[in-house]
């Protein structure tokens, strides 16, 4: 997996001693994981590489799907990551197969458009692999995820609680054309 955006590169995580210590430093922070369902910040270096294989993992049973690093072209730096997944299994009812979006990057990365541009390419991805549709869900305080998802063109279907046991603002998005 591969995306090249005019300032980003989408690509997968590594085992690299850089993309390990900007997992870590990314998600050990709580206004980081404050904002992901069910997620407690990482506590020790050590849970970077689990949380690597974890993700690998998911590539080998879900091709074209995954949590990628999103690294900044001009500097090398992982702005954080970017998500194209199915959904789990809802709270209430019988899922559908929804695939979500998302995104988590790291606060130095935070109001640099990063996070839409990453989001844009990856939108384009999910289309050219058949989607129709592609949701998204963000906690109704996330102002910031929720600029990120109108700036997508999302629309809003509502409140939620549906997935990850999450009171959630729920977005789709429908492939153009």
């Amino acid at each position: 997996m591969r995306l090249e955006t005019a300032r980003l590169l989408v690509r997968e995580w590594t085992d690299s001693p850089a993309d390990l210590d900007r997992n870590y430093d990314t998600y050990r922070r709580e206004e980081v994981t404050r904002w992901l369902g069910a997620a407690t910040p990482l506590v020790n270096r050590e849970q970077s590489p689990l949380l690597m294989d974890r993700r690998r993992e998911y590539y080998a049973a879900h091709p074209g799907y995954g949590v990628w690093a999103v690294e900044v072209r001009a500097t090398g730096v992982v702005a954080g990551s970017v998500l194209l997944k199915e959904m789990p299994t809802p709270s209430a009812g019988p899922g559908r197969g929804e695939i979500e979006i998302g995104w988590h990057l790291h606060p130095d990365c935070w109001g640099h458009g990063y996070a839409t541009e990453a989001a844009r390419a990856v939108l384009d991805h999910g289309w050219a692999l058949g989607l129709t549709e592609i949701h998204a869900i963000a906690r109704p305080d996330n102002a910031a995820s929720l600029a990120v998802m109108r700036r997508l063109g999302m629309t809003r279907v509502g409140r939620t609680t549906r997935w990850y046991d999450l009171d959630a603002e729920h977005y789709v998005i429908t492939k153009p054309g």
